[in-house]
């Protein structure tokens, strides 16, 4: 018994995920009977090594709304190309209703120097040097999830070569 105890722990800890609740809000719906409360969570869910995230869980607790919202973001994964300085290979924006979001590749020991969800998603996402900026709704859903998908736009060097049908080396001239 003892045995099948450690056996969970360890898969755990395999398990390099790491979620950080980046808003909680108590919401009501108005039935027959009055109101009724419940929690939405937004979570955003990432390695640490180039996969990240968002999700969205509501449930009558904060502790299920916060599960619910982990299972959504493992649902919603983007994979992010990584450069060797642990920064984005270009440029990105992207948006997501009234939000937009710039993100920019920085140089080594810069740092991440970004606001809000924004900042989050980018730190769970394994990026270390990178300057981003939120445009239009502070919203930190819209911002999170415009994050996300401007992520999930990147494309390596030799991604974009092997579209092009030419050598890596060709990009550069």
């Amino acid at each position: 018994m003892n045995n099948r105890r450690k056996n969970n722990r360890t898969r755990e800890k395999e398990t390099d995920w790491q979620e950080r609740v980046v808003q909680i809000r108590r919401v009501t719906k108005v039935v027959k009977g009055g109101k009724k409360l419940s929690f939405r969570a937004i979570v955003v869910v990432g390695n640490e090594r180039g996969q990240v995230g968002v999700g969205v869980g509501k449930a009558s607790d904060v502790i299920g709304a916060v599960r619910k919202g982990v299972v959504d973001g493992k649902k919603h994964l983007v994979e992010v190309p990584l450069t060797k300085s642990n920064s984005i290979p270009h440029p990105a924006t992207h948006s997501s209703s009234g939000a937009k979001v710039l993100i920019r590749p920085a140089a080594p020991g810069t740092g991440v120097i970004a606001g809000g969800a924004v900042r989050t998603v980018l730190e769970l996402a394994g990026i270390r040097n990178v300057l981003a900026k939120q445009l239009g709704s502070g919203n930190p859903l819209s911002n999170a999830r415009a994050a996300v998908s401007a992520l999930g736009t990147l494309r390596t060097f030799a991604e974009v070569a092997e579209e092009r049908g030419i050598p890596i080396e060709n990009l550069y001239i």
